[in-house]
């Protein structure tokens, strides 16, 4: 089973297409990763990581969560998050940024009701209430 089999995908793509597709969720994803690295509380989970790949499964999640033609083919939000030490804290954070960025890219209020309620039913795979021993 796929990552995103138990989360409901759209039976079309009207998210999408109100987010400007494949181009308008780049921009968005430009908009959100510029928020979270200029954010010191979030940027140093960041620190070397290979962004260009990072926004590019960001971009892909999102877009198949929007109904979009994409399928996301990145490891698990489990896999990719463990042993990170980001908690429900930063989840929070990071959620707020992505709100900004969805609006000041105009996208409608169905959309950021969908894409935030997508990325809250991730939050258990992300974050934890314990920080990860470094």
């Amino acid at each position: 089973m796929g990552m995103l089999s138990g989360l409901r995908r759209p039976k079309t793509a009207a998210g999408y297409d109100t987010v400007g597709g494949h181009e308008g969720i780049e921009v968005l994803v430009e908009d959100f990763y510029g928020r979270v690295l200029e954010d010191d509380q979030l940027a140093t989970f960041f620190a070397g990581s290979d962004m260009k790949y990072l926004k590019s499964k960001l971009v892909e999640l999102l877009a198949s969560a929007l109904g979009g033609p994409e399928s996301y083919t990145g490891r698990s939000m489990k896999q990719a998050h463990q042993d990170r030490g980001i908690m429900m804290y930063h989840f929070a954070l990071m959620t707020s940024h992505l709100k900004d960025s969805l609006r000041a890219a105009g996208a409608p209020p169905e959309a950021v009701t969908q894409i935030l309620g997508f990325v809250a039913r991730l939050a258990g795979d992300i974050a934890s209430d314990h920080a990860a021993a470094v």
